[in-house]
């Protein structure tokens, strides 16, 4: 066994995998907020949001653990009601938490779904993350010349 692994008394609060548990100095209360937006395939009624959420729910790992997640770490979505924020979600972690390991997770949803091939996760601003279609070159106006 791991020395720690159990530490309840322990002063980072419980590091999320992909988070760097040192990173923090041995402050206060590290606080990252992340979104995902999704709202461009979600429009196009080809990504399903609330299973993106549940999946998040459902394999993020905090202390090494996948549905461990307490209050350390809540996944909302924002704006259900038709509004502009149709299609976000947001992650709000009170431990280490990385980004890039948000956009591991979205990408193997997407691998699931098998919407990999057309969609990709687009860092836009520190903090958000876009789900954009490729662009897709049209070739047919070379072919209406044969």
């Amino acid at each position: 066994m791991k020395a720690g692994a159990k530490g309840t008394g322990s002063s980072s609060g419980g590091a999320v995998k992909g988070g760097k548990a040192g990173a923090s100095g041995g402050g206060g209360k590290v606080t990252k907020k992340f979104i995902i937006n999704a709202s461009q395939p979600a429009s196009d009624k080809i990504f399903d949001v609330s299973a993106f959420e549940k999946f998040l729910h459902d394999k993020i790992k905090v202390d090494s653990r996948v549905g461990n997640l307490g209050d350390q770490v809540t996944i909302s979505q924002l704006g259900g009601g038709g509004g502009g924020g149709e299609g976000k979600i947001e992650v709000v972690a009170h431990v280490p938490f990385s980004g890039r390991y948000l956009k591991y997770l979205t990408k193997k949803f997407l691998k699931k779904q098998q919407l990999r091939d057309w969609l990709r996760v687009v860092s836009t601003s520190q903090g958000v993350y876009e789900l954009r279609f490729f662009n897709v070159v049209d070739d047919q106006a070379d072919e209406d010349d044969d």
